[in-house]
């Protein structure tokens, strides 16, 4: 191949296809089920009316005005890239068979990073703080009784010490998990004559960069246990989720439908789910009352 600008166009152009493509691959991704993404304008957002969702009132006398700025949690945005070198032997070679799985590849890895950030977070749940300053899954999150004065204590895990899996109300606006993009992945190229890169090492750059992170949503959206996953703990966990309130005794609605487990739970999670029968021969009475995520980003 002769090299010049018509001819790195096209191959850009090519190449830019196929990193669109692997892109696109992960339409499919798992993420969306658990997590709202939320676009970000700023460097960070602050999300401290998460603490801050008042219970509907009689209207007597004045209205009473609920503050939403008493609260901080921050979700900074963070920069993330990926960069290849291709050799301007092998353009000159039309040796470019290799690069093009390359690229798409390259797409498929960045848009599974959604996914590995929004599931690791997940994980780490029994271990990092959300918005109430406890840990996402915690057995102590504060929320206000009835009388608005009083702090009771609520629990979202039944503790353990197995492997991680989680019961999910995937059907509510805000997600337990928040995505939040200031910049989508974007792919660029430094193949110019004079680019220090082509002129001193004869490559030409091609890489991608993103801006975002992730942050807790609300933590009454989702249970996460260490226990056994069979269906007396599964029992447990729905029981709870269903009776959530948030503060002032209001009850939440919370659906919990959604079962995640990694890989190694697929088992246990279908004899719940969808076992006619429980390991007793008793008819299973929560079969169907869940569908089943199983996430590789959990392995």
């Amino acid at each position: 191949m002769v090299v010049n600008q018509n001819s790195l166009r096209t191959l850009f152009i090519g190449f830019n296809t196929a990193f669109k493509d692997g892109l696109a691959s992960q339409a499919a991704s798992q993420h969306g089920r658990i997590s709202t993404v939320v676009t970000s304008t700023t460097k960070e957002n602050d999300y401290g009316w998460l603490g801050k969702v008042p219970n509907v009132r009689k209207w007597i006398g004045d209205r009473v005005v609920n503050s939403i700025g008493q609260a901080s949690y921050t979700i900074k945005n963070e920069s993330y890239e990926v960069t290849v070198g291709v050799s301007r032997d092998d353009i000159e070679d039309d040796n470019l068979g290799i690069y093009t799985p390359l690229f798409s590849e390259m797409g498929s890895a960045s848009g599974a990073h959604y996914d590995q950030l929004v599931f690791a977070l997940l994980k780490a749940g029994f271990t990092t703080a959300c918005y109430d300053k406890q840990f996402f899954f915690d057995t102590d999150h504060p929320v206000l009784a009835a009388d608005g004065q009083t702090v009771l204590s609520v629990a979202n895990t039944d503790g353990g010490s197995g492997t991680p899996w989680f019961l999910i109300d995937d059907t509510r606006t805000l997600k337990p998990i928040i995505l939040q993009k200031r910049k989508d992945w974007n792919l660029v190229r430094k193949d110019q004559e004079n680019d220090d890169n082509v002129f001193d090492r004869k490559e030409f750059v091609y890489g991608v960069d993103a801006r975002h992170n992730v942050g807790y949503g609300f933590w009454q959206f989702a249970w996460g246990s260490k226990q056994t996953l069979n269906k007396a703990n599964y029992k447990i966990a729905r029981e709870a989720m269903m009776g959530m309130k948030g503060d002032m005794d209001r009850p939440l609605g919370v659906r919990p439908r959604l079962l995640v487990v990694p890989p190694s739970l697929e088992g246990q999670a279908l004899e719940i789910i969808n076992a006619e029968r429980d390991a007793a021969g008793a008819s299973n009475v929560y079969k169907g009352t869940a569908e089943i995520l199983v996430c590789p980003w959990l392995a």
